[in-house]
């Protein structure tokens, strides 16, 4: 899956005065971090009149998003749930009854993979598959690090048509038609199920699971607006390109520092080009902003393998918002982008 790093600056604690004889309980600002869902980092911060009320919300968004994590995962097996890896496992075979949570996602994908011609393909799991075991190779042993074999891609580039994918909304199954065909959703799960997460969860909280950043609405105490920070591609530059301020919506970014492996002192990142079928050379990172975080998701790996000009004919026709860094470092803005920084 898809990393993408996003620091949290959080702000000083703010408290409501009352004006009344009785004033109201002091909310204080409390966090929750979690290890196991989407295999990396989640964190939920947000303000409650006690630290047991605020746990009780954090554990529930918890148990919502491992729900999540458990039908959206493409590597492990779960007793009685039917996922993306039973899905790849039966390809070629018989339609496989899944939760309609499956079903929303992968109709999601497709309207993705049409609006951004392929470019963002969760179908494209034979091609990812090679790269992911090259990686996982290369930095278990550096010294012989190696890149996917060009024939192997090639041939699994001919597996990657989204059309192989049969959503019966009615029946309630998915079918892959192609038995070489795979599923990745990792461009697009973990927003997707973050976005869905948030629109249920109450106002004023700021949810990051992996970087994929939500705010679900401004900070109660005060109605000031959440601040994200942008790590710098970077390592010895300084830690944060910007601070970005949300009040609600989502803050995304992919680059190529974080998951990756060295070959002959070339790095190789995991964000696939799906013209070439290697890492993607425009930028070292794109950050977007906008309201859905499943589309912020989606936009940000599309615009990492696009040029300027066709990423910002994306970002316009969803109303969103791009930092682009190139490979001097210079930073790019769409033009509603200074809107989220102060200075």
């Amino acid at each position: 899956m898809k990393t993408r790093v996003i620091a949290l600056v959080l702000a000083a604690i703010m408290v409501l005065g009352g004006c009344s004889s009785v004033s109201a309980p002091e909310q204080e600002r409390y966090e929750a971090t979690f290890m196991t869902l989407f295999d990396t980092v989640t964190k939920i911060v947000g303000y409650a009149e006690s630290e047991e009320a605020f746990q009780a919300t954090a554990q529930e968004i918890h148990d919502e998003l491992l729900e999540y994590h458990q039908l959206y995962d493409i590597y492990k097996d779960y007793d009685g749930i039917n996922n993306i890896k039973t899905i790849n496992d039966c390809a070629g075979g018989e339609p496989v009854a899944v939760d309609q949570k499956v079903i929303d996602l992968l109709m999601f994908c497709r309207e993705l993979y049409e609006a951004t011609d392929g470019r963002v393909n969760t179908a494209m799991g034979s091609v990812l598959s090679l790269w992911h075991d090259a990686r996982n190779a290369g930095i278990d042993d550096p010294e012989n690090s190696a890149l996917p074999e060009a024939d192997a891609l090639n041939k699994a580039a001919e597996h990657t048509g989204f059309e192989a994918i049969v959503i019966d909304e009615k029946a309630g199954t998915i079918q892959i038609t192609d038995p070489e065909v795979r599923l990745d959703v990792g461009a697009i799960a973990k927003g997707y199920a973050v976005q869905r997460i948030a629109e249920a969860s109450p106002s004023g909280l700021l949810i990051s699971v992996g970087g994929n950043v939500c705010a679900t609405g401004p900070k109660p105490v005060d109605e000031s607006p959440w601040v994200v920070g942008v790590e710098s591609p970077d390592k010895g530059a300084e830690e944060y390109l910007h601070t970005l301020y949300v009040e609600k919506g989502s803050v995304v970014t992919s680059g190529d520092y974080q998951r990756y492996y060295m070959v002959d002192g070339v790095r190789y990142h995991h964000i696939i080009d799906p013209d070439t079928k290697y890492p993607a050379a425009y930028w070292r990172s794109v950050t977007i902003v906008c309201e859905d975080s499943g589309l912020a998701d989606a936009l940000s790996t599309a615009l990492f393998t696009l040029n300027q000009s066709d990423g910002q004919a994306l970002l316009d026709r969803y109303h969103a918002e791009a930092m682009w860094v190139d490979a001097d470092g210079n930073q790019i803005y769409s033009p509603g982008f200074s809107n989220f920084i102060r200075t």
